[in-house]
């Protein structure tokens, strides 16, 4: 069979949770660049209505849909299922988007942060993955692709609760990886520093970093020791997503894509 023939996701439905910016917002860019239909959820209206209408500004409407859920509350997130079978019939793919990293230290994490944090990074993935399941296991090639971080195997100390959090995702993807095989391929993508709104801000809020973003950013890139000497860019990771919620990666589940720039100090 010809790469043209199985890269061929015409007509396939793609699901991306968080996919209102960001890498969220790139990944249902590249999906739909491939003719496939999309559809998008996240916690803010005005940023999912702007991200609405950047895509339907490129691509065919009826090919896009776009609701307000909020992936840790699993009624949001069976109304918002509903709505995509309704309007698309079904789904091949769901890419496990949601989730930010969080600035503590042990000693200043409080229980409610814990809780808040621990609930994000599991649930993000458990409500929709449970409720898409049936739909993605009547799929010829179904595909749930979850964005993680390098921080899962490379803890770092001022983000001890998402790194704890990301490992246990870890975790739970590649369980859920042997269980659902072989109906449902389950995948994920360990990010390093990637562009993001976060990143902005703290920009904004560094009194000492000048005018310019991309120096700061370059600064900081060349101050943790990241071998590309930059930042990640959101469409670099959607890539990686692409290729795995894709029968382009029709043997591979259980696995994970780095897309760090080469920080990852682990072998393996």
């Amino acid at each position: 069979m010809k790469l043209s023939e199985i890269n061929n996701i015409s007509g396939r439905t793609v699901v991306v949770t968080g996919g209102s910016s960001g890498i969220g917002l790139a990944t249902a860019e590249c999906f739909l660049a491939a003719d496939a239909n999309v559809a998008i959820c996240g916690r803010d209206k005005n940023r999912l209505n702007l991200a609405y209408q950047e895509l339907s500004s490129k691509f065919s409407d009826d090919r896009i849909f776009a609701k307000l859920a909020d992936v840790t509350s699993k009624e949001q997130v069976e109304d918002f299922a509903k709505s995509v079978i309704d309007n698309f019939g079904g789904v091949d793919t769901l890419v496990n988007n949601a989730g930010q990293a969080r600035l503590s230290k042990f000693a200043d994490t409080d229980d409610l942060a814990w809780n808040e944090e621990l609930n994000l990074k599991f649930f993000s993935i458990i409500y929709p993955s449970k409720i898409f399941q049936t739909c993605l296991e009547k799929s010829p090639s179904g595909s749930i692709v979850c964005v993680g971080s390098l921080l899962a195997l490379q803890p770092e100390r001022h983000l001890v609760a998402t790194s704890a959090a990301r490992a246990g995702q870890l975790n739970l993807i590649h369980s859920m990886a042997q269980e659902m095989a072989p109906n449902i391929r389950v995948n994920s993508i360990l990010i390093g520093t990637v562009q993001s709104g976060q990143w902005l801000k703290r920009f904004e809020a560094d009194k000492n970093s000048g005018n310019d973003y991309d120096a700061w950013l370059k600064e900081k890139a060349l101050t943790k020791g990241i071998p590309l000497g930059r930042f990640g860019k959101p469409e670099e990771a959607a890539r990686a997503i692409y290729f795995l919620g894709t029968p382009l990666s029709s043997y591979t589940t259980g696995s994970t894509i780095d897309v760090s720039g080469g920080y990852s100090r682990h072998v393996g």
